[in-house]
């Protein structure tokens, strides 16, 4: 076993502790990536095939548990509903904080992809070498995947990976050696079939620039609501104020989280499950990397960060003073916000159909029960005196079932198939039905909610 692996993370731990840390983190992460039908782009083998093989490679060089169980874990925190601070209650601070280095810190307000992929490689540059083993695992099993099934991104790819590998020299020197070889294998291979006139063909989008959401629309939903509509003000105690007075104080007012000053300044936070005995620094958490949002932050800044924290704390004039959960996403201001976002993406999908489909040939693709249905409501609004269309009348789950049918709008929307740009569309129907009901919507929309973010960050950048 390498010298470099993570054992001192965790203390002579018998062979029961150690293989059920490990087996509770397989658990626990294929239930996650499962839940969402999370699937490898190319293969759409379940998600779980990457996890394995990357748990594999790191069992190739060390027995530690907390790096086995990281390795399961280690894209749970972005591809999935789970934060870092349900890895950590599930797995304590160890395998948090191992999961924490792995998980990407970049944004798309942080500028354009190279921009982004320069603020994750300083991330990972401070993880612990036993973070960047796991990373040099997780990068074989995915050059080999991308290589084999997509050179155009291959080239994109081994640029970025080449990147990778000069921070992540302090892992096992055997995956580093291993990564380098599957890094260098692919280029030749990616060389030998340009020499051979075998290269990537370019597939234009087919989609008028004239599509894209409008950039004054844009605008308006990035910059008319703030991460201060929605967040609450929060308390703070002084470092020393003993602990039990605090969680007496957040029980009255039905807080779980409130920030620690230390020297008139707020330096991080106690969670109220924490408190036990003694002053509060003894239980002070510091704010993780991206944990702390401007209060003049778009919402779908907030949606992101909270894809990884469950609290995210809100600077006003240089001091944290506010606070935001996912909770914050059933007041009224966001679910305007998202309510109109999704009005706005049917009216974009009607226009799609209107380009695509001329002469109303996409009637041949909804079922007939579905066109009834239309027709129905055509009928009843014609009769109000309402101008209408039968398009119009099309659920918003009938018009993604069309427009899927194109492979243009499948690589418009960036979908890897039609199974997934439906599952897609349906969530987004549950989120505007339960939106338009008045029922919470974090609970079962939340892959909905932050897919809606990264769509609005991605159409500003566009512009």
């Amino acid at each position: 076993m390498s010298g470099n692996s993570a054992s001192t993370l965790m203390t002579n731990p018998t062979h029961m502790e150690r293989d059920d840390l490990v087996q509770r983190a397989k658990e626990f992460a294929v239930r996650a990536h499962t839940s969402i039908v999370h699937l490898r782009k190319y293969t759409k083998a379940p998600y779980a095939t990457h996890l394995e093989n990357v748990a594999g490679l790191v069992a190739t060089v060390t027995d530690d548990p907390a790096t086995l169980a990281a390795a399961w874990l280690h894209d749970v925190v972005e591809d999935t509903p789970v934060t870092l601070e349900d890895v950590e209650r599930q797995f304590g601070r160890a395998v948090g904080g191992l999961v924490e280095s792995l998980t990407d810190v970049s944004r798309l307000s942080d500028g354009n992809r190279a921009a982004r992929k320069q603020k994750d490689r300083e991330h990972l540059a401070e993880a612990a070498p036993a973070a960047k083993t796991v990373k040099l695992a997780d990068l074989i099993d995915n050059c080999r995947d991308i290589c084999r099934n997509d050179e155009r991104f291959a080239r994109v790819y081994l640029e970025e990976m080449q990147a990778l590998l000069e921070v992540l020299r302090e892992g096992d020197p055997l995956l580093y050696q291993q990564a380098r070889q599957v890094h260098d294998t692919c280029i030749q291979r990616l060389i030998r079939r340009k020499e051979a006139g075998s290269g990537p063909v370019s597939i234009p989008s087919e989609i008028p620039p004239s599509h894209r959401m409008p950039v004054h629309l844009t605008r308006l939903f990035r910059e008319a609501f703030t991460i201060m509509d929605v967040a609450e003000p929060v308390l703070s105690f002084d470092a020393e104020r003993p602990a039990p007075d605090v969680a007496r104080v957040l029980v009255a007012q039905d807080l779980t989280v409130a920030c620690i000053r230390h020297e008139g300044r707020v330096t991080g936070y106690v969670r109220r499950e924490d408190l036990g005995d003694g002053p509060c620094r003894d239980y002070l958490r510091r704010f993780r990397r991206g944990q702390v949002v401007p209060g003049d932050g778009s919402l779908s800044e907030l949606v992101q960060a909270l894809t990884m924290h469950e609290h995210v704390f809100v600077s006003l004039l240089g001091e944290v003073g506010a606070v935001a959960g996912r909770e914050s996403l059933n007041t009224p201001v966001a679910r305007m916000w998202l309510f109109g976002i999704i009005t706005l993406t049917e009216i974009q999908l009607t226009r799609f159909i209107e380009e695509l489909f001329p002469d109303d040939s996409w009637e041949a693709l909804v079922s007939v029960g579905r066109m009834e249905k239309a027709a129905a409501l055509l009928e009843e609004r014609t009769r109000r005196g309402q101008h209408c269309r039968l398009i119009d009348c099309l659920q918003l789950s009938d018009k993604g079932h069309v427009l899927v049918e194109k492979p243009e709008i499948l690589r418009f929307f960036d979908f890897d198939s039609k199974r997934t740009a439906k599952k897609i569309v349906k969530e987004l129907e549950s989120l505007r039905n339960n939106l338009a009901h008045s029922q919470d919507i974090v609970t079962h929309d939340w892959a909905a909610i932050a897919r809606i973010a990264i769509r609005v960050e991605e159409a500003a950048e566009a512009h």
